[in-house]
C-alpha cells in the first residue's frame, strides 16, 4: 500500500533514526507503521488502533515485518493503552485524527496524555497533525528513566 500525500509528509516529518522505537496512534490498516518500519533499521514500531477491522488488515499487511520483530499491532484505543509488561518505553508518538488528542474528544484528552506518558521514555516525544504536516505536543509528563 502506497502513502498519500499527506501520510507521506507525516512519516517524513518524524524525527526518526536506526534502533527507535514508536508508537503510532490510529494506526488504521497500517501503510504509515510499515513505512517507519522501513526506515529505523533494528527498531520497532506498535500501531494501535480502536477498530479490530484495521487491525486485521494491518497485520494481513505485514506478516513479514511482523515475523521479523520489526512491527506489531494491538486493539486499543489510547486512553484505554497500557505498555505490556517487559515492553521497553517508546521514543516517539505520534497521532493522525484522534479525536482524544485533535479536540474532537476533550474529555478523553487526559486519559490519553496519562496512557502516552506512561508508554514513553522520559524524553520520549509526542506528535500529533494540524501542524504543517505535524506539531509536537508541548509537553508529555513521562514517567519512565531515560534508557
Amino acid at each position: 500500500m502506497d502513502l498519500s500525500t499527506r501520510l507521506a509528509a507525516i512519516v517524513n516529518a518524524l524525527p526518526l533514526w536506526s534502533g527507535i522505537r514508536v508508537l503510532e496512534i490510529g494506526c488504521g490498516p497500517g501503510a504509515a507503521a510499515r513505512a517507519i518500519a522501513k526506515r529505523i533499521g533494528n527498531g520497532y514500531v506498535l500501531g494501535i488502533d480502536r477498530s479490530a477491522r484495521a487491525i486485521q488488515q494491518a497485520v494481513k499487511g505485514a506478516p513479514d515485518e511482523i515475523a521479523a520483530g520489526l512491527l506489531g499491532f494491538q486493539q486499543s484505543t489510547i486512553e484505554d493503552f497500557q505498555l505490556p509488561a517487559g515492553v521497553p518505553p517508546f521514543d516517539l508518538a505520534f497521532a493522525v485524527r484522534v479525536g482524544a488528542l485533535d479536540g474532537r474528544h476533550p474529555q478523553l484528552e487526559p486519559l490519553a496524555l496519562a496512557s502516552i506518558a506512561k508508554a514513553l521514555t522520559k524524553k520520549g516525544r509526542l506528535f500529533i497533525d494540524g501542524g504543517d504536516p505535524l506539531k509536537e505536543w508541548p509537553s508529555v509528563p513521562c514517567g519512565y528513566p531515560e534508557r
